[in-house]
This record gives C-alpha cells, sequence and structure tokens, in this order.
C-alpha cells in the first residue's frame, strides 16, 4: 500500500512582498492623513483602520492545501474552504494524471478556481504554486485539478492505483 501526502501554503515571497507593500501604503497614507492637522479622523477611527488592514491580509497565511492518495482514493482539503476531507474514491474517477498547466490562462490565477466564464471547461481547480497539478476526471464527466509540487512522488502513487480507476474495472 502506497501512500502520498503533500501540504502546500502560500509562501512564495512574492506573495508576502505583495501582502507587505499592500498593507503598509495604506497604513502610510492613514497615519499621514491623521496627523493632518486638518484631518477630523477620531482616534478611533485611526486605531480601527490601523488594526483592520493587517487582520484583512493575515488570514491568507491560514490557506493551505492537504493531498493524500492512498488505496481508499484521492483526498483533498483546502483550508480554510473545506471543513473536513474530501474524498474521490477510485471508483468515480475516469482518469487521473499528472499535467503541467498555467494557473493564470487555464484557471484565472491559483486558490480554489471554479467553473467561471470561459473557464467552464476546465473545472474546478485547487493550487498554491507551481505549474504541475494531478488533473482528475470523474464518471459524471466533472474535472478537478489538484496542484502539487511532488510531481515525480504523484506520479508513481498514481501508477499503483491506475488498475483501480473507474474505465479499467469493466
Amino acid at each position: 500500500m502506497r501512500i502520498f501526502k503533500e501540504e502546500q501554503r502560500f509562501t512564495q515571497t512574492w506573495i508576502l512582498v505583495l501582502l507587505t507593500i499592500s498593507s503598509i501604503v495604506p497604513i502610510a497614507l492613514i497615519v499621514k492623513e491623521y496627523n493632518n492637522e486638518a484631518s477630523t479622523m477620531s482616534f478611533n477611527e485611526f486605531l480601527f483602520a490601523i488594526i483592520i488592514i493587517p487582520l484583512c491580509v493575515f488570514p491568507i497565511f491560514f490557506f493551505k492545501l492537504k493531498t493524500r492518495i492512498d488505496e481508499v482514493g484521492i483526498h483533498y482539503r483546502f483550508i480554510p474552504f473545506h471543513f473536513s476531507n474530501r474524498t474521490i474514491n477510485w471508483n468515480t474517477i475516469t482518469s487521473a494524471k499528472i499535467r503541467t498547466y498555467d494557473a493564470i490562462t487555464e484557471y484565472g490565477g491559483w486558490g480554489l478556481k471554479s467553473k467561471f466564464l470561459f473557464r467552464k471547461n476546465k473545472g474546478i481547480s485547487y493550487s498554491v504554486s507551481g505549474t504541475i497539478g494531478i488533473q482528475l476526471e470523474l464518471i459524471s464527466k466533472k474535472k478537478i485539478l489538484i496542484g502539487t509540487l511532488k510531481k515525480d512522488e504523484a506520479e508513481a502513487v498514481l501508477k499503483t492505483y491506475s488498475d483501480k480507476l473507474a474505465n479499467n474495472e469493466a
């Protein structure tokens, strides 16, 4: 019995820089406004604004994509959107393969991306970083892409369970 486990977070440097800048700029503007002699901003409004900005940015550090592949199927959980693991049993999967994708052009970016406008035929994407994913096609014709940074490990485990796919059971 082979098991694949992976846990990913948004820890890319460019995200940290972008979040830092997008927090510092409004805070600096608020401080400037508050220090302006003609300002009508109260201390409570100032304090609220200074506290709320980091609180809006900070939650991204709790986002986490957990993936597990085992004899039952493929389990995933994208915290904070899923409160428990989602399981896709092998007998409901017609195709499971590792593929390269472009998060921006195919799904509109990283994160939880679902069918929207021109991307309806792409299905749902759960990704945190990178360009490699586990592409699943289900009996129901639903498509799911789960991002991975462990291409070789995921591919090896998928090969182990390839005989359990729905289209091979006929």
